[in-house]
């Protein structure tokens, strides 16, 4: 296999001649140009990657840190990052949790990892890490981007949801179809998302004269095998309601499939709407009412920041993106009646400006 070293020889030019014609960096004659290029034709010169990043400077790899790898909330997302690093010439490396231990400690061993393995920028989504925990990184915090969450050390670095205003816009579309008996699925309460989301929920429920202490909500993992036995424990119960929300997407599935298995039928029994509007909500039976969260607008926009700040680029940047609710066939009026299928309650409206 030919080297840098061996382009030179045959063009006759300097090793460091070679190398500013393959990075790209620094002026040649024409002529100089020209030789370097017909080397590397005639010798099948390919540069490594240790050889590019070496001659650029870069390593051309992004870093992404996610707490888990399954499900289909992160993995939309992931394909989202790995698109846009192509379309731009880079490659995406991922660290994740292993779902067992402190999911801080994973998190902070997941982005030393990363930027150990010489990544010129981190995209992390980590609910479990502190304002310290990024203050701790120094001056690496400049390269950094955060999703779904915001940091105070980096707060031009992050790129978030109005998960309150979700939570707001799951109550409204419930009582909207006449629901005032209401059950819950949480998420984790260690998450700041999920606080978020049903504490929006329950502010909105109570602003339209609901008693929320009557609410019957349980905790459960943001799992289908979560909101299953969430949904069987609200069967137990006797509880009596009309509709439940669950605080992601998974759970709702879950909850669907035990639904189906007790003979409860969705929505003429009980309706039920989610959260995050991933695509397991587009299929499932029924097809799941979801609040829809604009992860591909927050994502894209992530990266556009990070791209600006790693490679000097220019793209344009927003921060604030629309929330709203899709309409599908688990949400029916009490009294019968399915909710028409359709993307049609709106929150927040996004703005975009350039950085």
């Amino acid at each position: 296999m030919a080297t840098i070293k061996d382009v030179a020889r045959l063009a006759g030019v300097g090793l460091g001649t070679a190398s500013r014609v393959v990075s790209g960096k620094g002026s040649v004659s024409p002529a100089t140009l020209e030789r370097v290029r017909k080397a590397i034709d005639e010798l099948g010169f390919r540069p490594s990657h240790a050889a590019r990043a070496l001659l650029s400077g870069t390593s051309r790899m992004v870093g992404v840190y996610i707490p888990v790898l399954s499900g289909t909330f992160y993995t939309p997302i992931l394909q989202i990052i790995d698109t846009e690093l192509r379309a731009a010439g880079l490659h995406m490396v991922v660290a994740f949790g292993v779902g067992l231990g402190d999911a801080r400690n994973q998190a902070i061993e997941g982005i030393e990892f990363l930027i150990e393995r010489g990544c010129d920028g981190l995209i992390m989504m980590s609910s479990a890490l502190l304002d310290e925990d990024i203050a701790a990184l120094g001056g690496k915090r400049r390269l950094i981007v955060a999703l779904n969450h915001d940091f105070k050390d980096i707060p031009e670095q992050c790129f978030t949801v109005d998960h309150a205003q979700g939570g707001r816009l799951a109550a409204q579309t419930l009582l909207e179809h006449g629901h005032r008996d209401i059950a819950v699925i949480a998420g984790p309460s260690a998450l700041v998302d999920n606080v978020a989301r049903i504490d929006g929920f329950m502010l909105e429920l109570k602003a339209n004269g609901v008693d929320t202490d009557k609410v019957w909500l349980v905790e459960s993992d943001f799992s289908p095998q979560g909101g299953w036995h969430a949904a069987k424990a609200l069967v137990e119960s006797k509880t009596p309601c009309t509709a439940l929300f669950c605080a992601n997407d998974e759970m709702a599935v879950g909850a669907l499939s035990y639904f189906q298995e007790a003979g409860i039928s969705v929505p003429r029994d009980l309706s039920v709407i989610g959260y995050d509007d991933t695509p397991s909500a587009e299929f499932s039976a029924p097809r799941l009412t979801s609040v829809h969260m604009p992860w591909r607008e927050m994502t894209q926009n992530g990266i556009n920041a990070l791209l600006n700040r790693c490679y000097d680029l220019k793209r344009p940047v927003a921060r604030s993106f629309p929330v709203g609710v899709t309409m599908r066939a688990s949400l029916a009026r009490v009294g019968g009646g399915k909710a028409k299928s359709t993307k049609s309650k709106t929150g927040s409206k996004g703005k975009s400006k350039s950085e």
